[in-house]
């Protein structure tokens, strides 16, 4: 099972990065925070205090066609923030 999917990057969790050393990731559904704590650790060397999880239902979309109006639901989602020890930080752009 791949636990990490993607880092978030939003202006709302780089203010979280900048004043709390928090990070975001959406992470697979069935993980546990045992699970991403392990897998953010083993990843970027880093030591993780916290992990705090969250379930999205994905939203409800619709748009006209010419068979009328099509109605459907989003892929739902699983977010991850991580409390990092002070001092240690995560460089995303270093592999860009």
């Amino acid at each position: 099972m791949e636990v990490l999917r993607k880092p978030l990057l939003t202006e709302k969790i780089s203010l979280l990065t900048e004043k709390l050393n928090r990070y975001a990731f959406k992470v697979d559904p069935r993980a546990n925070k045992i699970q991403i704590k392990a897998a953010v650790e083993a990843m970027y060397g880093v030591t993780v205090t916290a992990v705090n999880t969250m379930k999205y239902a994905g939203k409800l979309k619709s748009r006209s066609t010419k068979a009328g109006v099509v109605s459907g639901r989003a892929a739902t989602f699983k977010k991850a923030i991580i409390t990092l020890k002070d001092g240690e930080t995560i460089d995303f752009y270093s592999t860009i």
